[in-house]
């Protein structure tokens, strides 16, 4: 998770250190006459809690007994939830005024929240698997413990697929982070996942973080040429005025980001909106008009400023545009199954050929390279590489 950029949380609690909270809410929904007790067990009564279901949407009525557990015929509604289960042979237990026992698995999370947030807080998380039953039962039983328990904003990420297939491992189609961050750098994955809106399914393939990873490294090596034509004009020397056009530019990114981020956390329209900034600062970096235009280091210096904070909110910004390039370079060589001095060598080997006129094998070369995600690009001072999407890859893409 540090590797992805995610801020670490404020707490982490355990359930095992908050037995003592757990107890005590249940003893008040007990007391609340929501919850009664059958031979050591303490079960939430649904009936009592006319509101359940309001979450999921779902009725009562509507659930089925025994679709995922066996049903427990001591209960008096086959809906009614276990806040506590008396100790089984064998299983871990603690102490508590209905005898030993554990805890059910919906009143951990509302204990231990109200315990660091209180019973009022503003945003709840978790997949969308969970909107029933664990969040409908955790409504249940915080407002049941407290009638002012309130969450402002219920949020539930889609399910990651593999190649459009569900992620499972009866499929064998099971990975970690780990194992992509073997072959991909952590910040191609983050852009990858933050690609995809957070309520949408996410769809993982080769084809698309190999996009995501182009796409970042077309990213930092702006910003890169950015920082290194701005460090040979000194900050006290730039004017504070720049171009309306470049004014314009800057104002419409950030009111389409303040805008798509405030819209339940669009960040595929966020990421769409730097192509436009991107690509003007490339046209001021090396087209011939933009080395002509009025105020062109002014220009660079307003959209590489703020399109680094964009990066920062998104949790994109790099400790060094040089470094993690570099970084890229080598995941996509691991990924070509190649050194550098390799690939320098067929590039030497096809400069050879283009000066003795083998166009044939000089273009063979360059597709050799391009099939494995290395793209080679001519220039006045030769021939030099990056990554790229694998041509297969790349005609995938058009043909989907």
């Amino acid at each position: 998770m540090a590797s992805l950029q995610c801020l670490p949380p404020t707490v982490q609690p355990r359930v095992s250190d908050h037995m003592n909270q757990i107890i005590d809410m249940i003893k008040k929904i007990i007391d609340n006459g929501c919850a009664y007790r059958i031979d050591g067990d303490v079960y939430f009564s649904v009936d009592k809690f006319p509101t359940y279901g309001r979450l999921s949407g779902r009725k009562l009525e509507d659930n089925r007994a025994g679709e995922r557990v066996a049903v427990d015929s001591r209960k008096k509604n086959p809906a009614d939830f276990a806040l506590w289960k008396s100790a089984k042979a064998g299983e871990p237990y603690w102490e508590s005024p209905w005898g030993p026992g554990r805890p059910g698995w919906h009143i951990e999370c509302s204990a231990m929240s109200a315990a660091y947030l209180g019973h009022s807080f503003d945003i709840h998380g978790g997949g969308m698997d969970l909107v029933f039953p664990h969040h409908e039962n955790e409504i249940a039983q915080s407002c049941a413990a407290c009638s002012n328990s309130s969450i402002s904003y219920w949020i539930h990420n889609g399910f990651v697929t593999v190649n459009e297939e569900k992620m499972s491992k009866s499929l064998k189609n099971f990975f970690t982070i780990r194992e992509v961050l073997e072959l991909y750098h952590p910040l191609a994955l983050r852009l990858f996942l933050i690609g995809t809106h957070y309520r949408s399914p996410i769809n993982y393939s080769r084809v698309h973080i190999d996009a995501a990873s182009d796409r970042l490294f077309y990213i930092y090596q702006t910003l890169c040429d950015c920082e290194e034509i701005l460090s040979q004009h000194g900050a006290r020397n730039l004017k504070d005025s720049i171009p309306p056009d470049i004014l314009n530019c800057i104002q419409k990114f950030l009111a389409d980001f303040e805008n798509s981020i405030s819209d339940d956390l669009l960040t595929p329209v966020v990421l769409a909106g730097l192509s436009e900034p991107l690509k003007t600062i490339n046209d001021l970096l090396h087209t011939r008009k933009g080395k002509k235009q009025n105020l062109r280091i002014e220009s660079i210096f307003a959209l590489e400023k703020e399109i680094r904070n964009v990066l920062n909110v998104l949790g994109l910004m790099p400790p060094s545009y040089h470094q993690v390039l570099q970084q890229l370079r080598e995941k996509a060589l691991r990924r070509a199954g190649l050194t550098e001095e390799e690939v320098l060598q067929k590039i030497e080997e096809r400069s050879l050929a283009r000066k003795t006129k083998q166009y044939e094998r000089s273009d063979q070369i360059r597709k050799q390279l391009s099939a494995v995600g290395i793209a080679l690009m001519d220039g006045p001072d030769g021939t030099s590489w990056r990554p790229s999407v694998p041509l297969a890859f790349q005609e995938h893409a058009v043909s989907t």
